[in-house]
């Protein structure tokens, strides 16, 4: 499926690879102009904006940013403003895993995982806030995760930050219904990508067991559910999460 987003401005974190790269692309072959934004080197950032360009003939630019740095995140917002003229749609996909029984979890593994997941979440919506307001327009969406609906044995970080997305989400989407904005989540579950496609063939099959779908997701499926979130057509759901999983948290 395929949507109008000609004349639009997507700021997507975390966009450098994987499923924010995913995301990405599908925006960009909507027609969507694309900020890439991640903490990765800047040649690899700047190789990545660079494929976009060339693949679907839109403007992108990379900039790298620790979106857990309130004033990093506040700088780079307004740069992007500036060059490119406006943002019209938010993706919060960054976010790191640091994963441990909580037995042996050190608050440093615990702060980490929250500082990028959730407080990259508010950091990057904070700083667009008042640009929405203002244009009366614009789709925000994060990316939690299951595990943020259901916890996991050994992410209690990441379990943690991924339902405070959810619970942001839906705050922001009652704040800002009435401007026009709309904000919305989607719930991955197991995702191939390429920190899964590292895990043995044993512990992928253990995973996959539990899926009612026997099998796992790719990242262009987050992608199609994000770009229908921040198309038109979606244009009247607001704080909502919608899970791509294949039935695991059903």
């Amino acid at each position: 499926m395929s949507y109008d987003m000609n004349n639009k401005t997507a700021l997507i974190t975390g966009a450098a690879r994987g499923i924010g790269y995913a995301v990405a692309e599908k925006l960009a072959s909507c027609g969507a102009a694309i900020a890439v934004v991640d903490y990765c080197g800047e040649e690899d950032g700047a190789k990545s904006a660079a494929a976009l360009a060339e693949k679907y003939g839109v403007k992108t630019a990379f900039y790298r940013c620790d979106v857990s740095n309130f004033e990093a995140s506040k700088e780079t917002v307004a740069k992007i403003i500036e060059d490119f003229g406006g943002i019209d749609i938010l993706v919060n996909n960054a976010g790191i895993v640091k994963d441990m029984l909580m037995l042996k979890m050190t608050d440093a593994e615990f702060d980490a995982v929250i500082n990028v997941n959730l407080r990259g979440t508010f950091n990057m919506t904070k700083h667009l806030y008042s640009h929405m307001m203002k244009k009366r327009a614009g789709r925000i969406v994060n990316v939690s995760s299951v595990v943020g609906l259901t916890g996991n044995a050994g992410q209690a970080n990441y379990s943690a930050s991924k339902a405070g997305v959810v619970g942001l989400t839906k705050s922001a989407a009652k704040e800002l219904a009435g401007r026009g904005v709309t904000v919305n989540a989607v719930a991955p579950g197991y995702i191939m990508t390429d920190m899964t496609n590292a895990l043995s063939d044993k512990v992928k099959e253990q995973f996959t067991a539990q899926i009612p779908m026997k099998k796992g997701g790719k990242p262009e499926d987050v992608a199609n559910a994000i770009a229908f979130l921040c198309s038109d057509d979606a244009a009247y759901i607001t704080g909502e999460v919608i899970r791509v999983d294949g039935g695991l948290a059903m």
